[in-house]
């Protein structure tokens, strides 16, 4: 049977960010800042396992979201 991943994506309206999980949170182990107000949860392999892309809705007046998945 196929493992069953989930992808998770919060909006903080108090601090204008978006941040899309692809992994348990509970792995983050580093964050590195990429410019672009963006930075990157990794695990302690160094597997980019989410991101957070900060004043998300100061340049971004809606949030359209397409989402596919690919049969493996």
């Amino acid at each position: 049977m196929a493992e069953v991943r989930q992808v998770k994506v919060f909006y903080d309206s108090m601090g204008d960010s978006l941040v899309v999980w692809f992994d348990n949170p509970e792995n983050e182990y580093e964050v590195e800042e990429t410019g672009n107000e963006v930075i990157l949860m990794k695990d302690k392999n160094g597997k980019v396992i989410g991101f957070e892309k900060l004043n998300f809705f100061s340049q971004n007046k809606s949030l359209p979201i397409a989402f596919e998945t690919l049969a493996i």
